[in-house]
């Protein structure tokens, strides 16, 4: 089992930075594909970025050249960088590990992009 621990959220003046990370706990995480997810109120969870456990990236096209996915799988981490945020990227962000069809997630952590 995987327990995912997501934290770096917070609130953030338009055009400003956040670097979330997710801590995971297990001897699987090297050997899944990690990804972030984001919903926002009244809105279903939509994908943010992913990453394999090779390392291949893949990411929402309307977020592609702002938000960086990275893993750490010495650390048991894997990272989403934030850049450029805009008023409507504020959601709940989650991370989620999955091996084949067994999936995990964290609790979310909350991201407001507010001036």
């Amino acid at each position: 089992q995987v327990q995912l621990v997501e934290s770096g959220g917070g609130l953030v003046q338009p055009g400003g930075s956040l670097r979330l990370s997710c801590a995971a706990s297990g001897s699987i995480f090297s050997i899944g594909s990690m990804g972030w997810y984001r919903q926002a109120p009244g809105k279903p969870r939509e994908l943010v970025a992913t990453i394999s456990s090779g390392g291949t990236t893949n990411y929402a096209d309307s977020l592609k050249g702002r938000f960086t996915i990275s893993r750490d799988n010495a650390k048991n981490t894997v990272y989403l960088q934030m850049n450029s945020l805009k008023p409507e990227d504020t959601a709940v962000y989650y991370c989620k590990h999955q091996i084949s069809i067994v999936a995990y997630w964290g609790q979310g952590t909350q991201v407001t992009v507010s001036s």
